[in-house]
């Protein structure tokens, strides 16, 4: 089975190609392609990846779905000996995200000859 884990919105997500999940809210319009470069780890074909942090070139491609605001959370403060108390309430702004692609690093290897070192002589 293929999955990656991803960070985003300063969280971490297990996610695999048809995948549908609420992150924190992104930049982009509904129905836009986004690719999800912080790839800290990715399984495929039985290989596992793992990043050090992140794995180089590997990125996860998504689709926006919809921008949306979370359950509504109630916060309530009280101060015990006044019997003071504040209700408030909290809804987060996120994104939902279907997961269309997961491409690993090997697709994206970087090609450039590497440097040779030298002595400085």
């Amino acid at each position: 089975m293929d999955y990656a884990i991803i960070a985003t919105g300063g969280k971490q997500y297990r996610v695999a190609p048809g995948d549908r999940l609420d992150v924190e809210k992104l930049p982009a319009e509904p129905g836009a392609k986004i690719e999800l470069t912080d790839v800290l780890m990715v399984s495929q074909d039985g290989k596992v990846t793992v990043g050090a942090p992140m794995v180089p070139g590997a990125k996860v491609v998504a689709e926006v779905e919809e921008q949306r605001r979370g359950e509504k959370l109630v916060v309530f403060k009280f101060k015990a000996k006044t019997r003071h108390g504040v209700k408030t309430g909290h809804r987060q702004s996120l994104t939902r995200l279907r997961i269309t692609e997961i491409v690993p690093e090997s697709a994206l290897a970087d090609t450039r000859p590497r440097q040779e070192e030298t002595d400085g002589a």
